[in-house]
């Protein structure tokens, strides 16, 4: 079976069918020769088996010209060997770990160059100034331009999209607004386990409005699986629907790998009176969003994973059409628009200027900023997002459903191989319908295994992340993960684990 008939089966919800010669390198390989896509690699910097190694700089940079001089790129990522041959030392490690820190594309170099260049040449005026040859906009339409950018990625028109602060910051703005608790109307319902910052937001905001956390949080409990049903969700909300305010789940669960039924969810609560918010961490630039159409009220996400815009870079929100309006009465001098946190560069740039005191909000989502956004922040998401305009959601998700179900075939022989053990040698908690995951697969190991495993692959340049007690997340990327990065993944793996 070739490439698109995977992606066709799998994209229908259905098994795929990999041939009887599939755990071999020449097929995986020849996986790679069908990918429209590899060629997005090589937008890429990945760190390399000495590169992991270093703990003090040195000037050199994987995939670079090995010189001070770190502008010209050597055309292969990672090759720095006598005539072109790379040492293996030198070769890209296998990096699985873009669930929680994407790689780096080599724009944003090149972008944040252009931005220090702009602010050592004409210092203030880089706010009100197009540089020529420079693929960055004036600093004051950066957020724009990046906001414009990111519209495919979670499926929403530029106006409903703000690129200001970080996830936390986000989700506690845009809680300012939708959470307006009442006397009858105070629960916020959320997973039993999110990850810590977010249960940190929701807790607090429940205690800032004077109300007692046991009381107004609703905790789901995944399963025996680890796993939350959607049919437990819709349940839950039922039981609560008449004191809820607020739902906020994430779009991909971080522990189990989980991507829950969105837009199923969202109409349901709201049809119940619920506000719905989202939190996109794990799933923006990982799976299609459509958040316009599914009708979600608001939206967070940040941008350092699968968007490989750098460590704690600045993040993404969303807010539906409905709740950017700004509107004038007549006869008033102060326009009406849904109540939010306030700053100056929420401000309308055609007054922001005048320096009143009368708050004129952007219309759209960039009404609900507050600061001024970094510009070596936005410089850096923009050259990240310069890659995806290079292709769209959908073939990144075709491929990353293939990817996917690559890496569960050749655990599964793993298992198969091992299924007389009295305990068995892991499980795989992301759900079986590649419908329900994104790129991660969480893989709960035996008991003991976990700092052995994690070791080994990590000397031999695997990279992924651990959850302890037992728990490796292994994410391949479609951008810069090949199908034979997969293959020598899982042979590390097996060794690994003593297979």
């Amino acid at each position: 079976m070739d490439f698109t008939s995977l992606v066709g089966r799998l994209r229908n919800g259905s098994p795929p069918k990999f041939p009887a010669d599939a755990n071999t390198l020449a097929f995986a390989q020849k996986l790679d020769s069908e990918d429209q896509l590899k060629h997005l690699r090589d937008e890429f910097v990945l760190p390399t088996k000495r590169s992991l190694k270093k703990r003090a700089l040195d000037g050199s940079t994987p995939g670079y010209a090995a010189s001070n001089d770190i502008n010209g790129i050597n055309g292969t990522n990672g090759i720095n060997g006598v005539n072109g041959q790379a040492e293996d030392a030198d070769k890209p490690c296998l990096y699985f770990v873009g669930n929680s820190l994407g790689a780096q594309p080599k724009a944003v170099r090149k972008y944040l160059d252009a931005q220090l260049e702009t602010w050592a040449s004409i210092g203030v005026n880089g706010h009100f100034t197009n540089m020529d040859n420079s693929p960055l906009t004036q600093w004051q339409d950066m957020a724009e331009d990046c906001a414009k950018k990111s519209s495919d990625l979670v499926g929403a028109s530029p106006q409903e999209i703000v690129i200001m602060n970080t996830l936390t910051v986000n989700l506690h703005v845009l809680m300012a607004s939708f959470y307006r608790p009442d006397s009858r109307r105070h629960k916020i319902i959320l997973e039993w386990k999110p990850f810590p910052s977010d249960h940190y937001a929701i807790e607090s905001q429940v205690v800032w409005h004077g109300l007692d956390p046991e009381k107004s949080m609703v905790k789901i409990e995944p399963d025996e699986n680890s796993l939350i049903p959607t049919d437990k969700i819709l349940r839950t909300i039922d039981e609560h629907a008449d004191e809820t305010a607020l739902l906020l789940l994430p779009g991909i669960q971080y522990y189990s790998g989980q991507l829950f039924d969105i837009p199923r969810i969202t109409a349901y609560a709201k049809e119940r009176g619920i506000v719905v918010g989202w939190d996109l961490a794990h799933a923006a630039g990982n799976v299609e969003l459509k958040l316009h159409d599914w009708d979600v009220d608001f939206a967070c996400w940040c941008t350092y994973k699968y968007i490989n815009a750098g460590p704690g870079s600045i993040a993404g929100a969303f807010v539906h059409e409905k709740y950017g309006k700004v509107e004038w009465t007549n006869g008033s001098d102060k326009p009406s628009y849904r109540p939010r946190l306030s700053g100056w560069y929420g401000g309308d740039k055609a007054v922001r200027f005048n320096m009143d005191n009368t708050f004129v909000p952007t219309p759209g989502a960039a009404g609900y900023q507050l600061s001024n956004p970094s510009a070596l922040d936005l410089a850096a998401l923009s050259g990240a997002l310069s890659v995806f305009n290079k292709t769209s959601m959908r073939d990144l998700r075709s491929k990353a459903l293939v990817l996917t179900a690559y890496a569960e075939l050749l655990l599964d022989q793993m298992l198969e191989e091992t299924k007389g053990d009295a305990t068995p040698l892991f499980k795989i908690l992301t759900p079986r319908d590649p419908l329900q995951r994104g790129t991660q697969l969480s893989v709960l190991l035996r008991e003991g295994l976990l700092e052995k495993a994690s070791q080994a692959l990590e000397e031999h340049g695997a990279i992924c992340d651990k959850r302890k007690p037992n728990v490796i997340r292994v994410a391949p990327v479609p951008l810069y993960t090949r199908f034979e990065d997969v293959w020598a993944y899982m042979q590390i793996l097996r060794e690994a684990l003593g297979l």
